[in-house]
């Protein structure tokens, strides 16, 4: 397996076991795909939940931007959710699984078929 299969695996079981989600592997390789290079780094590869700064760069570069949603509350809302789900004692929440929750959220898996 390559080192971004690897990664995939490793994303599956942070949904299955953190999250209690049943993830849609072909959904879950293509959100991944979509992150490039970033899931690579140690810093680019996760989001801190507790960082202000980092969760604008989710509404603005990944809501906004890659799912084309309208700068709102339910944005916030939406964000706040995931962290919940993800567990916000949870130190490393990966990128991608935050970003497949996302987009399951918004029911815009349209974006990645």
């Amino acid at each position: 397996m390559s080192k971004r299969d690897d990664l995939i695996v490793k994303y599956a079981a942070d949904l299955k076991d953190k999250c209690g989600v049943n993830p849609d592997m072909d959904l879950l390789t293509k959100v991944t795909v979509g992150l490039g290079p970033s899931i690579y780094n140690a810093d680019s590869s996760t989001v801190s939940g507790s960082d202000e700064k980092e969760l604008a760069t989710v509404k603005n570069n990944f809501l906004i931007k890659k799912l084309g949603l309208t700068e709102g509350a339910e944005l916030d809302k939406a964000i706040d959710s995931v962290m919940e789900t993800y567990g916000r004692s949870n130190r490393s929440k990966y990128r991608a699984v935050v970003y497949y929750l996302l987009t399951k959220h918004f029911k815009k898996e349209a974006i990645y078929s």
